[in-house]
C-alpha cells in the first residue's frame, strides 16, 4: 500500500513525483516510458531556464532529479485498470501486477494524431513534428507544410507564415477552421493552400526532405519540397482506463478543479490528459506540482 500512485511519466507526472518526495510521501511511479510527447520534440525554446535545449535532454535532466529522491518506479509498465477500492485505489500494470494507495495523480498525457503514411514514424523528431508552438521556431526561413485544415492546422499556418520562407497548408477536407482564423490566411503571400489533397508519403534521408501528397479529385500527384512538416489534426487524450470512473469533457480530457481534484475524491488529474486550456510542458509541469501538494494536504485529512 503506497501513499500516493503516480501515473505517466511526462513533465506532469515527473514534477508531481519531486514534489510528493520533498513531501516525503511514499510514492510510486508508473509508466510506459519517461518524457512522452518530449521525446518526439526537435527542440525547446520555452522552457524557463534553456534558451535552448532538445527534448530527450530536458527529459533526461528531469530523470537525474527524481533519481536523487528514495521514489518506487515503474517504468515500461502501463496501466491498464484503475478502480477505486475500500482502501483507496488499485491499478493494474500490463504485467499483471496489482498496487494500491490512498491517492492517485493521473498524468498520462496525450497522443498525437497521426496521418499514417510511410516515412512519419521514421521522420518524428527529424522534421515532423505534432506542435507548431513548441517546434516553430526551428523552422524559421525555411520551407514547411502544415497538415490539417482545423482550427489547428490554420493557426499554425498562420503562425508559420509569420518566420517560414514558404508554407504549404493540406488538408483533406475544405477547411474547416473558424472563419475569422481562415479568411487571415487570405493576406497570407507565403502561403498555397491544398485543400481535398491526401498525404501520401514523408520522403527523406535522415532528415525530411519532402511530402508526396496527392489530388482526391482527380489523384494528381505534387511533391512539396520541405524541410519540416507539421501535422496538426489534434491529439488524443490517453483516458481509456479511466473513461468509467472520472468525469470526461467532449474532447475525452479529464475534468478538474483549479486545485487538480476530478469528481472522484483522492483522484487527482495533471497535465494534457486534463481540460487546462494550454498544452505546453511549462504548464503540465506546474500542474503535476500542484497535484501532488493537494494530494499531499488530501493525504494529511485522511484519519490515520
Amino acid at each position: 500500500m503506497y501513499e500516493l500512485i503516480i501515473i505517466g511519466g511526462g513533465p506532469a507526472g515527473l514534477a508531481a513525483s519531486v514534489y510528493a518526495a520533498r513531501k516525503q510521501l511514499n510514492t510510486l511511479l508508473i509508466s510506459g516510458d519517461i518524457g512522452g510527447q518530449i521525446n518526439t520534440t526537435l527542440g525547446i525554446e520555452n522552457y524557463l531556464g534553456y534558451q535552448f535545449i532538445e527534448g530527450p535532454e530536458l527529459i533526461s535532466k528531469f530523470q537525474t532529479q527524481i533519481s536523487q529522491f528514495p521514489i518506487d518506479q515503474k517504468i515500461g509498465e502501463k496501466v491498464t485498470r484503475l478502480e477505486k477500492v475500500k482502501t483507496g485505489f488499485e491499478i493494474t500494470s500490463d504485467s499483471g501486477e496489482k498496487y494500491q494507495a490512498r491517492a492517485v495523480i493521473f498524468a498520462t498525457g496525450k497522443k498525437p494524431r497521426k496521418i499514417n503514411v510511410p516515412g512519419e514514424t521514421e521522420l518524428t523528431g527529424r522534421g515532423v513534428t505534432y506542435c507548431a508552438i513548441c517546434d516553430g521556431p526551428i523552422f524559421a526561413g525555411q520551407k514547411v507544410a502544415v497538415v490539417g485544415g482545423g482550427n489547428s492546422g490554420v493557426e499554425a499556418a498562420l503562425d508559420m507564415a509569420k518566420i517560414a520562407e514558404h508554407v504549404n497548408l493540406v488538408s483533406n477536407t475544405p477547411l474547416t477552421g473558424d472563419a475569422v482564423l481562415v479568411d487571415q490566411l487570405a493576406a497570407l503571400k507565403n502561403l498555397t493552400i491544398f485543400t481535398e489533397y491526401q498525404p501520401l508519403e514523408i520522403k527523406g534521408d535522415g532528415l525530411v526532405e519532402g511530402m508526396r501528397i496527392k489530388n482526391l479529385k482527380n489523384n494528381e500527384e505534387k511533391f512539396l519540397d520541405v524541410t519540416g512538416i507539421f501535422i496538426e489534426i489534434g491529439l488524443v487524450p490517453n483516458t481509456d482506463v479511466v473513461q468509467e470512473l472520472v468525469e470526461l469533457n467532449q474532447w475525452r480530457e479529464v475534468r478538474v478543479t483549479a486545485n487538480n481534484e476530478t469528481n472522484v475524491p483522492g483522484l487527482y488529474a495533471a497535465g494534457d490528459v486534463t481540460d487546462i486550456p494550454e498544452k505546453q510542458i511549462i504548464v503540465a509541469a506546474g500542474e503535476g506540482a500542484k497535484a501532488a501538494l493537494q494530494a499531499h494536504r488530501y493525504l494529511q485529512r485522511l484519519a490515520p
